[in-house]
């Protein structure tokens, strides 16, 4: 006989691996709920149960998946935990199979191989979960349904593929248990198709809780978990839960509901007062803060009321957005956002006008108005593109298609763009401005406003006319506003032909007089201020500033039937209203000089020559 030499070290490996399956055995195989699941699948396993006791025992297995998932979502770290310590345990196995293997232990290495398929299997399950748990961070439900079937299908591959030999474990089963060793192999056997059966359950529970393991998730990411378990799972609050439930309600919902609500309710005064107390601070509006929130007010309500809904959707959607609501709701926000910055703008140029003291007003009413219009419909614009860009239109080709668009638009749209362009001129050119009397084409008032299409002016006799401003532009304008002295009296006194020579002179002089040392008539003596801003024009200085002082009395003409004196003068000022209380004063005064000199107003007078030469003046 030969006679072969033992290795020491072999003797103290098979030692330590000896100890180690002592070790092994005596702990638990799998985690407590895994061997619950395990019991209570043996029990549904047995012929005589009834079905109310099976149906029971299923109840009662969900209640344990609840309850493993919960603990899961309470400390993900148990994940890794299990399968630590399930890697040691096939760390364990493997060497144990090949010692048994190599002493030629065949039913020992089957049993080990079947221990070991079933940690494997254990594994795949932890993974999967684990990626499930990952998945649930993602922002949509959809999303997350997807991924999660994704991760399904690809367990339940690896799952299948561990059963490879599913004969010979079938023909095991069915063996007499001679020893204990074939007693272990049948019972890891059945261990394992337990568990291929438990892993099954998880998915098919996953499946159907799908949104609820979402919500948690979300209630878990917020520490909401534990108080929303304890209103979810209390005897007093489950028969309310039941009947909120087909409605995609909870207890737990509301209560986030109303909270948040709450929240957004005393944001909303906090951000009201925080506005208001920012706008005291700015210089030029603080006095007006209180009229520029009162314009505001009403849209940031809106605005919040659009969070304060999005926010209750998302509760309502187990804390998941859709593409339709995030959609609607970023529409409704650059609604809102756009809005308030139109009336923000609106509301700070209107004081700003109010503020500028007109008399020293640098910058024209029109053109601020005209640059406020420019920027509305900019900021309307890029509001319009916005909206655009959510509903779903690809902004790039829109932007493009302008380009190929632009002639025919142009073409479209040429009398817009010519009074556009006339808006231009009339700014340019001063012709005039906000508040001033002209006439054109027979049409006459004061200036309303320049607009970028048209010029808007109210007649005297109250009525709004609407010029167009390539119109205004192209036509003859006349200004009765350019002028800062001057507003012409002009008459025609027409006296008898027997006045006295010497009594017309002495009137004429004495009228002159009169009108020199008149207050409110203009001469030569009469100061004004220059306003014009330093130009390298070469133009009259009166005349670009509209300064009359020129002061006539004459004898002028022999009329048919009177003598006439012309009266030509200016008033200082320019005023409708103070003109004609001058002129009436000039008048009157007119009226005593020529009746201290004996001299009176001449009629028309018709001269008939008769045969008998008798003439009668027929007055």
């Amino acid at each position: 006989m030969k006679l072969y030499k033992i290795n020491p070290v072999l003797i103290l490996l098979i030692s330590l691996f000896a100890l180690l399956s002592s070790l092994s055995a005596q702990e638990p195989k799998y985690y407590p709920w895994i061997e619950t699941q395990i019991k209570l699948i043996a029990k549904s396993n047995d012929a005589n149960l009834s079905e109310e006791a099976l149906t029971s025992l299923v109840q009662e297995r969900e209640k344990y998946y609840a309850k493993a998932i919960n603990a899961i979502l309470l400390n993900r770290s148990l994940l890794e935990q299990y399968a630590k310590a399930y890697e040691k345990k096939v760390f364990t196995l493997k060497k144990m199979i090949r010692i048994n293997k190599r002493r030629g232990n065949k039913d020992a290495a089957l049993r080990d191989e079947v221990r070991l398929k079933s940690y494997r299997l254990l594994l795949i399950q932890n993974r999967m979960i684990q990626q499930i748990f990952r998945a649930l961070d993602t922002q949509r439900i959809d999303t997350f349904e997807k991924q999660m079937h994704t991760i399904i299908a690809q367990s339940q591959k690896e799952v299948n593929a561990l059963d490879d030999h599913h004969d010979l474990y079938v023909a095991q089963l069915k063996r007499p248990a001679t020893s204990e060793i074939v007693k272990a192999l049948q019972e890891n056997i059945r261990e394992f198709y337990a568990l291929k059966e438990i892993h099954f359950d998880i998915i098919r529970y996953l499946s159907e809780n799908m949104k609820t393991l979402y919500r948690l998730n979300r209630y878990s990411r917020y520490k909401l978990l534990r108080p929303a378990l304890y209103l979810d799972n209390h005897p007093s609050l489950y028969t309310i839960n039941r009947w909120l439930s087909p409605y995609g309600l909870s207890c737990v919902k509301i209560a986030l509901i109303l909270f948040v609500s709450l929240v957004i309710l005393f944001i909303r005064k906090v951000l009201l007062g925080l506005i208001e107390r920012i706008m005291m601070n700015i210089r030029f509006v603080g006095r007006y803060a209180k009229e520029i929130q009162d314009d505001i007010r009403a849209p940031i309500s809106w605005l919040l009321l659009v969070v304060n809904m999005e926010i209750i959707v998302y509760i309502y959607h187990d804390f998941s957005t859709t593409e339709v609501s995030s959609r609607l709701f970023n529409i409704l926000y650059t609604v809102f956002l756009t809005f308030i910055i139109f009336r923000t703008l609106n509301s700070i140029a209107r004081v700003k006008l109010e503020n500028i003291d007109t008399g020293k007003r640098k910058i024209k009413s029109e053109l601020f108005n005209l640059t406020v219009k420019i920027i509305n419909f900019i900021i309307i614009i890029i509001g319009l593109l916005f909206v655009l860009h959510f509903v779903g239109v690809n902004l790039t080709a829109v932007l493009s298609g302008l380009g190929i668009g632009g002639f025919a638009v142009a073409l479209a749209a040429r009398e817009s763009l010519s009074n556009f362009f006339g808006t231009l001129s009339i700014l340019m050119s001063e012709i005039f401005s906000q508040g001033d009397w002209i006439e054109v084409d027979g049409k006459e008032g004061n200036v309303v406003e320049i607009g970028l299409r048209v010029t808007t002016i109210r007649t005297f006799d109250n009525a709004l006319i609407a010029i167009p401003n390539a119109t205004l532009a192209s036509k003859e304008v006349k200004n009765w506003s350019k002028r800062i002295i001057g507003r012409r009296i002009k008459m025609r006194l027409a006296l008898r032909y027997d006045s006295p020579p010497e009594a017309l002179q002495q009137a004429v002089e004495e009228i002159r007089d009169m009108l020199q040392h008149h207050p409110d008539i203009a001469t030569d003596r009469t100061v004004y201020q220059d306003q014009r801003k330093k130009s390298a024009k070469i133009v009259s200085k009166e005349d670009e500033l509209g300064v009359k002082r020129t002061l006539m009395v004459h004898l002028d003409r022999f009329s048919d039937s009177s003598i006439d004196i012309l009266i030509y003068a200016f008033t200082k000022s320019t005023v409708w209203g103070e003109w004609m209380v001058t002129k009436e004063d000039v008048m009157y005064r007119i009226m005593e000089i020529l009746k201290r000199h004996g001299l009176s107003f001449a009629f028309p007078t018709v001269t008939i020559d008769q045969d008998d030469d008798i003439t009668l003046e027929k007055i």
